[in-house]
């Protein structure tokens, strides 16, 4: 195990530990045997780990690959075929891109999103044989840096076997609880940047674009019509939530607060230019608090960087809903793959066809509603497959995963309007939900609806 906490104090002791154990990437990637579970945290993988691990592929036999958000394709995400034995099996927690592919013909196992946002497994021996994470030069005192985000990578450091780290120097420092002393790191490898500009991709893997107007109009709606004054946001990842962050309604706001899971785009601009102060919040008053803060462009992480205003927490605190519930007027904004006429919100699938991933939402959803004045947004677009197929459904097609029960409906937006759905019947809420559908499917979910609950 990472050997702890001994003489932090003692700045020598640490930095003799740090120079002794610093080797490169080859070095640490050969304490990796056949059978061991190899687990990549948040963020991004560290390239030199990860190019050195897939060269030992012909050596190496039953390894167990756990990466909750995959970015980078190192190869051992394709189909070897029955001719080639794959040394290497995986375990992810978001479906993103690069692993869409072998998710759709299930070569790979999903861990599940807990209440914190995250999977958890337990946080002690056998969590990881060999953890590998990115994390910034250490400060005078020996503390590292976790970077744009915390996630739950100390809780996994001190319960993996061998913890190597890819020294960035480049990384941001933020306040809150974003860090890691050198005695718990076992191995220091120097970083190999990847030449890849701050905002050139999200969390997603996606490039920035221009949004269409569908998506405006949903961020107008809810910035204009939903959101207070005082209000503290929540926003999570996707094209439509995060309209409500670049919208100009928005700025029409004041003194908004900022305690979310991710920091989508749009976000650290507001906090530069004054509309987020978190001068109304009742828990870190003035401070803005995540657990994730990337996706901003370079003079954007430039303001993060030692910015007191911003605190990053693991997300064992700050995507917990007893946490999310002290902000008075919290509202939570999360974008759905599809909506029932109960109230039923998937953001996971559709069928069996796996599309996205709860992460925080299901949290901030009993966070916000738990919260006195908060408020649970659900945004979607009315369709999807270009127009042919309504995102309001009467009935989910069997074994879509449920991310928000109808216990948890409160405001569905789309293009089309505004339902409130929080203490309807659920006959109030399939009119409501029918009103904003597209229009072209509005007789047929009417049909629908009344054969189902009339």
């Amino acid at each position: 195990m990472a050997a702890g906490t001994q003489a932090r104090a003692d700045t020598s002791s640490w930095r003799a530990r740090y120079e002794s154990r610093r080797v490169s990437a080859e070095e640490a990637i050969a304490h990796v045997k056949s059978g061991d579970r190899v687990a990549f945290s948040y963020g991004r993988e560290p390239l030199e780990l990860g190019l050195a691990l897939v060269a030992r592929a012909g050596e190496l036999e039953n390894i167990t690959i756990f990466n909750p958000v995959p970015g980078r394709d190192f190869g051992w995400y394709d189909d070897w075929g029955p001719a080639h034995p794959h040394p290497f099996s995986i375990e992810y927690e978001m479906c993103v891109p690069v692993i869409r592919g072998g998710v759709e013909e299930h070569r790979f196992d999903q861990a599940v999103s807990s209440i914190y946002g995250a999977s958890e497994r337990p946080y002690g021996s056998g969590e990881a044989d060999v953890m590998l994470v990115e994390v910034s030069s250490p400060d005078r005192h020996g503390y590292c840096s976790l970077g744009a985000s915390v996630w739950d990578k100390r809780e996994r450091i001190r319960g993996a076997g061998i913890v190597v780290a890819s020294v960035n120097p480049k990384l941001i420092r933020t306040f809150g609880e974003n860090y890691v002393h050198v005695s718990e790191i076992d191995y220091f490898v120097d970083h190999v940047p990847s030449g890849r500009e701050p905002a050139s991709v999200d969390l997603l893997g996606r490039k920035p674009s221009e949004a269409p107007e569908w998506v405006r109009t949903i961020g107008d709606l809810v910035a204009g019509e939903v959101l207070h004054d005082g209000d503290t946001l929540e926003i999570g990842v996707g094209l439509t939530s995060e309209s409500v962050a670049r919208s100009e309604a928005i700025r029409e706001r004041s003194d908004l607060g900022w305690h979310s899971e991710a920091t989508p785009r749009g976000i650290i601009r507001l906090v530069m230019d004054g509309v987020i102060t978190g001068a109304r919040k009742t828990l870190h008053p003035g401070k803005a608090v995540c657990t994730s803060i990337g996706g901003g462009t370079r003079e954007e992480m430039d303001f993060v960087d030692g910015n007191p205003i911003f605190e990053l927490y693991p997300n064992r605190y700050a995507t917990n809903p007893v946490t999310i519930a002290q902000n008075a007027n919290m509202v939570a904004i999360n974008s759905a793959v599809a909506v029932d006429l109960t109230g039923q919100v998937t953001a996971e699938t559709i069928g069996r066809r796996q599309i996205s991933t709860a992460g925080g939402q299901t949290p901030f959803a009993y966070g916000a509603l738990l919260s006195e004045g908060g408020r649970n947004v659900v945004v979607l677009p009315s369709t999807a497959s270009d127009g042919g197929v309504s995102r309001i459904m009467a009935e989910f097609p069997a074994g879509t995963i449920v991310t928000q029960t109808r216990a948890l409906a409160d405001i569905v937006v789309t293009e089309h309007g505004i339902a409130h759905l929080r203490g309807k019947s659920v006959r109030e809420r399939a009119l409501e939900l029918c009103a904003i559908c597209n229009p072209r499917f509005r007789e047929e979910l009417h049909a629908a609806a009344r054969e189902l609950y009339w």
